[in-house]
């Protein structure tokens, strides 16, 4: 029976059992669709990266949650080329990777930490009412009033979008008590991939805002750190020039700290949007695969 080599890697953080876990599969050749789906619901994490060979790029990346293909996934990108990185498969510098949205540009620096330049920055700001918001989130619309004149809600994307909700303080946003369902509709009903909300009240003196990510119609009730996510914001940041039209070289975005996996994403916003950070492997293992099967359709 064919074997792989199956890694969970922490994204976002130097500390095991800490940041976004993701499943990595360094060398994912010869698997169907079908095998990686099967192999991410194994592993159960919210995003499994397979490592493929590609014509036109230096590898490829698929992504799969434990229910679907996901067209990009920031942690996983981290994850996996930290953990090529670590092993000696791949230097210090820059590659391109192919995925479903296009090519992107990695650097790994010598000290470990992987950058991703996201896609093309897009945001569209969408009017929301704050009682619909605020009942599918579990948030007190007058937390999300209290900033809305100043920080609209958007639709923000740099290779996934994501519903930006900007939330007035820490204490607001820690005691959401999200309505799965809701959250899943809202989400759908604007094209994205789950809701991200934010708030510049922070637990780390460094931090430039805490956010929390639902993205139930994936699969996923809350992730933990969120990459794609923390691209799209900063490039909303741009847009509705939170910081007065100016913003930090870079910013740190804590997250995962209310699903007990805290960790900071590094994001810079210039001509292109960068997010960076380090990740530890915390299991490395091998799995077994099973050859795909043919269809168990039973015909009467």
């Amino acid at each position: 029976m064919d074997t792989r080599r199956a890694l969970l890697v922490d994204a976002f953080t130097a500390d095991p059992l800490a940041g976004n876990p993701a499943g990595v599969i360094p060398d994912a050749a010869g698997l169907s669709a079908d095998r990686m789906g099967a192999v991410a619901a194994e592993l159960s994490v919210s995003e499994t990266a397979f490592v493929l060979p590609a014509d036109d790029a230096d590898r490829r990346l698929r992504y799969f949650s434990p229910t679907q293909e996901v067209d990009l996934c920031g942690h996983a990108t981290i994850a996996a080329h930290a953990h090529l990185y670590q092993e000696g498969a791949i230097n210090a510098g820059e590659h391109t990777v192919e995925t479903n949205v296009g090519l992107l540009d990695v650097e790994v620096g010598d000290d470990g930490i992987v950058w991703m330049t996201q896609n093309r920055p897009e945001v569209r700001r969408v009017d929301i009412g704050y009682d619909r918001l605020g009942d599918a989130l579990g948030i007190d619309p007058a937390a999300l009033r209290d900033v809305g004149a100043d920080l609209p809600t958007a639709v923000a994307s740099t290779g996934l979008r994501f519903l930006v909700v900007p939330v007035n303080f820490l204490e607001h946003l820690s005691s959401a008590a999200p309505d799965h369902p809701a959250v899943e509709t809202l989400a759908e009903e604007y094209d994205a991939a789950g809701v991200y909300a934010f708030t510049f009240d922070t637990l780390e003196g460094d931090s430039t805002l805490h956010a929390r990510a639902f993205a139930p119609g994936l699969g996923i009730r809350e992730d933990p750190v969120t990459g794609t996510a923390a691209g799209a914001c900063g490039a909303y940041l741009r847009e509705v020039s939170g910081f007065d039209g100016e913003l930090p070289k870079e910013m740190i975005f804590e997250q995962g700290h209310f699903v007990d996996r805290p960790g900071r994403i590094r994001v810079r916003v210039g001509a292109t949007v960068r997010v960076g950070g380090r990740a530890v492997t915390s299991l490395d293992g091998r799995l077994a695969v099973p050859p795909g099967e043919d269809d168990d359709i039973i015909e009467a």
